[in-house]
């Protein structure tokens, strides 16, 4: 989910709660800068035999017309949809109480602790048996995901969301797996416009030309299927339905590389080169994660360009999860320790499976 785990991209984790995210909280570190563009020489300067001036070198992003003419585009459609159409900034409502799970539905071990479990190092791998329960916890999610969007429209509310979801997940004798990770009070992450992920259902209503991300995972037989999907509440503004079809796509973009023996590092890549067609951010402050029977685990995927080792291989599973923006890819998360937006209010959309790596290529399975 966008409800995934948030933690530092740095060798050390973070155990701060907004990791939830099936897009786990990263720390940029300070020598990632690197990653992004190649080398530009400039001229060495002689003062004497003697005494040499080393090449300067400098890392720049190489930029095609294309992208360029599409940023500036980006950028006078923001002025103008802001000028006419000004969305007021996102506001935390009234967050009601924890909803109640039948005793005699399974927990996941991290529910009675109420601490934020750290992220496991163990790789989530499955045998036959265990594909089979991955793909039942991933298509529960999926309709689950499905039915909450036929919900969204303008004036209802995120929490009336989050209870008709926690009402179908555990029918289904299953555990809604946001709910009291490490202390996370419901049952579903739901992001509106500006939110990056992890946002708290609560009494807002939705608007017009809203757009929502809803973040499902449950937890079914001892297994977590995780997917989230933007959806549109009304009459929503070109650019931001732009931001959400690139979005999709960067998502299957991502898929579309995951194989055995693939590269992990290809996934941002391939995302980070879509986005960037089209002048959109690629946040990298959340990144994807295994799942399986644990939640959160080894490995993290990256959906900018990085250099993290390692690679895939068949029967894994895991999360691909890209949160793209209008603006600025920097956020600030709220006093709650989770909900966390974009620092300039642009709006941010997100996408999100849970894949298995097969021989040939991946299969989704958050899929109806």
């Amino acid at each position: 989910m966008a409800f995934s785990a948030s933690l530092p991209q740095s060798s050390s984790l973070s155990t701060k709660s907004s990791q939830f995210s099936c897009s786990l909280h990263t720390k940029l570190s300070s020598s990632s800068a690197l990653l992004f563009g190649t080398p530009i020489h400039v001229c060495p300067t002689f003062i004497s035999k003697a005494n040499f001036v080393k090449p300067l070198v400098v890392n720049g992003k190489r930029v095609s017309g294309l992208e360029e003419a599409m940023r500036i585009k980006r950028e006078r459609e923001l002025r103008t949809s802001g000028a006419s159409k000004r969305r007021p900034p996102l506001r935390r409502g009234k967050v009601s109480q924890q909803l109640p799970v039948p005793d005699h539905i399974p927990k996941p071990p991290y529910v009675e602790t109420k601490v934020l479990p750290e992220i496991s190092s163990e790789f989530q791998m499955h045998d036959a048996e265990g594909v089979a329960k991955m793909r039942a916890a991933g298509e529960l999610a999926a309709r689950v995901l499905e039915y909450a969007g036929t919900l969204v429209r303008p004036s209802v509310t995120t929490n009336e969301i989050d209870k008709a979801v926690h009402q179908m997940i555990i029918d289904a004798g299953a555990y809604p797996s946001p709910l009291g990770y490490g202390g996370f009070p419901k049952s579903v992450c739901t992001s509106v416009n500006e939110c990056m992920c992890h946002g708290i259902p609560d009494s807002r209503q939705l608007q017009d030309g809203d757009i929502i991300n809803i973040d499902v995972t449950v937890y079914l037989n001892g297994y977590h299927g995780d997917t989230s999907k933007t959806f549109f509440c009304g009459d929503v503004s070109g650019a931001m339905q732009r931001l959400v079809k690139v979005t999709e796509e960067c998502l299957y973009k991502g898929i579309d590389v995951c194989r055995d023996g693939a590269l992990f590092r290809k996934i941002g890549k391939r995302i980070s080169e879509h986005a960037e067609k089209f002048g959109f951010g690629v946040v990298d402050r959340f990144v994807g994660h295994g799942v399986g029977t644990i939640f959160h685990s080894e490995p993290l995927i990256f959906h900018h360009r990085n250099d993290k080792s390692g690679f895939m291989v068949e029967g894994q599973t895991f999360t691909i999860e890209p949160i793209l923006t209008l603006g600025s890819t920097e956020c600030i998360t709220w006093e709650d320790n989770w909900t966390t937006l974009t620092a300039d209010g642009s709006p941010a959309a997100q996408f999100e499976h849970t894949i298995l790596i097969t021989k040939t290529g991946a299969e989704i399975l958050t899929k109806c």
